[in-house]
């Protein structure tokens, strides 16, 4: 998987204003260069896709490789972009764009395009890239890279129409894409976290390696107007597919886009992910390590949370486990999916890169996507500097050579999930030595704490208990009971149970919370693993 923290390096690039119309020369100084005008269409855009896919694939051409090489991870870091030369500094639309540079963990160039109305039709002119528009140190070996080299990336940052200091344009961004078909949006909590992805090829199949096509070209529409919405369209090239794509993206109090992409899979796919996300559980409150790290939790996302076709609110707490694994939930037409970030107390964390801020990413399908699951990997890690966790959905017919896809979906970057669920909610899951106090505790035995909160647990009558309902694919069950957590808030009860099993295959359980016939929360799903229960 690719380094994180490398994914979300700091440095940034440039771009600036464009004006169409006049001779490409006129750009050389005080702006961007601009490339001949050519017609721009994304039904062509698709229709090139179309052909890529039934060609051999071909890697664009890269600078010389001792000079990316050189451009590591602090060099990066030292290449400032100049905000002056922003693409829409001065409008049209609030929000100006700017241009990561390439370097050593970002190799593959990417090609830059203005889009705006031609006579009857659209035009898109490319942005040819310079070293100039950079700010760095006079060594740096950026500035031997040569020009028309294409750029690492792009982010679009904050409304210059806004005047508030901690909104500022020139130091804050709110979309950034970056590396292969990577990006990621800040929720309204205003902090980067987990990323997306424009597609998953073959991720950790056993059989194969898994394949990071990538973004080869962007185009930028010209806004019409200072709404908070910004057009971008982009091309996909990979060995295994092409496929092009149009971004509705939108600044609210969070980030929402809307994507309509079609793919076209050059060969057979073993696990082909539609709108994946890529995120990094490390360890929290469920699975206590002593003395590897001095903080009480460490990760972007808790949970996938599934709201099923069928209409089933599920939660599925996070694993880091000892090998890969991987975890399917089958569906048809599923409503939507997300890895969350449901945890959000800052004492939980004690962290000043702000864990408890991270938002959390939902998927809603905009069109039927037919029978399929969510698939989800799990990854071992045992740093934060990993992305560890996959989430995807994955059709049920197989990707296979010459078929095609076109799929719309909405993505949100929230602080919680655009559509919440009425029942209560999982808030978090403990474990601990089975058995009871004060005497010896059983080998073999598991206890579970499942907390649940809200919803209609809020309005139970008093004297009132709710009922666990319980299930696993093996052990047995004992010591369940419900009780409400001596905390004072009304609604937050937990669920306590022991599970006894031996070996050390994992075991899929199953939980919700009734009263009579009528269910008071969501599901908790958890796949226990015994070894690692002996071990920790």
């Amino acid at each position: 998987m690719m380094n994180r923290r490398d994914l979300l390096s700091t440095a940034t690039a440039a771009a600036a204003l464009a004006v169409f119309g006049v001779p490409t020369q006129a750009f050389a100084a005080g702006g961007l260069e601009l490339g001949v005008e050519e017609s721009f269409s994304f039904d062509a855009l698709i229709d090139k896709a179309r052909t890529l896919a039934g060609t051999p694939y071909a890697a664009p051409t890269a600078p010389p490789r001792d000079v990316l090489e050189r451009i590591d991870y602090q060099a990066h870091g030292q290449i400032k972009f100049d905000t002056d030369r922003a693409l829409f500094v001065d409008g049209p639309g609030p929000f100006p764009a700017t241009f990561f540079s390439l370097g050593k963990y970002f190799q593959s160039p990417v090609r830059m395009h203005v889009v705006s109305s031609g006579p009857g039709s659209q035009v898109a002119r490319e942005i040819i890239y310079d070293p100039a528009y950079f700010d760095m140190p006079a060594d740096s070996p950026a500035r031997e890279l040569p020009k028309d080299c294409g750029f690492a990336g792009f982010r679009f940052q904050e409304s210059r129409l806004d005047d508030q200091e901690k909104l500022a344009w020139r130091k804050n961004d709110w979309v950034a894409f970056l590396g292969a078909s990577y990006f990621r949006a800040i929720g309204e909590l205003y902090q980067y976290g987990l990323s997306a992805r424009g597609v998953a090829i073959d991720t950790a199949m056993p059989d194969r390696p898994e394949e990071f096509p990538s973004f080869t070209h962007f185009y930028f529409e010209t806004p019409s107007d200072d709404s908070g919405t910004v057009i971008l369209y982009a091309l996909l090239d990979g060995p295994s597919i092409a496929g092009a794509y149009r971004f509705a993206l939108t600044r609210q109090k969070g980030v929402v886009m809307d994507i309509d992409k079609a793919l076209f899979p050059r060969r057979d796919i073993g696990r082909f992910g539609i709108a994946p996300m890529t995120s990094m559980f490390w360890y929290s409150e469920t699975r206590k390590l002593e003395a590897v790290d001095w903080r009480p939790e460490v990760h972007d996302s808790d949970g996938l949370a599934l709201w099923t076709g069928a209409g089933e609110r599920i939660w599925r707490p996070l694993n880091n486990p000892r090998r890969i694994l991987d975890s399917s939930f089958k569906d048809l037409d599923p409503r939507g999916f997300g890895l969350l970030q449901r945890d959000r107390d800052f004492d939980h964390y004690q962290d000043g890169v702000m864990y408890d801020r991270r938002p959390s990413l939902w998927v809603e399908p905009l069109s039927g996507w037919g029978a399929g699951a969510v698939q989800l990997v799990e990854l071992p890690t045992d740093d934060e500097i990993h992305d560890n966790i996959v989430a995807a959905w994955v059709p049920a017919e197989p990707a296979k050579a010459g078929g095609s896809y076109r799929l719309r979906y909405r993505l949100h970057w929230l602080a919680d999930e655009p559509y919440p669920t009425p029942l209560a909610r999982c808030v978090a899951t403990r474990l601990g030595n089975g058995g009871e106090p004060g005497r010896p505790r059983p080998q073999g035995v598991r206890k579970f704490m499942v907390e649940f909160r809200g919803g209609p647990l809020s309005t139970l009558p008093f004297g009132v208990k709710p009922e666990p309902v319980l299930w696993a694919s093996r052990g047995s069950f004992s010591y369940i009971f419900t009780e409400a957590v001596p905390n004072g808030v009304a609604g937050h009860w937990r669920a306590q149970f022991d599970l006894t099993v031996t070996g050390a295959d994992p075991v899929e359980m199953r939980l919700f919370l009734k009263n009579d016939e009528q269910v008071l929360s969501e599901t908790w799903l958890y796949q226990y693993h015994p070894f690692q229960a002996v071990q920790s």
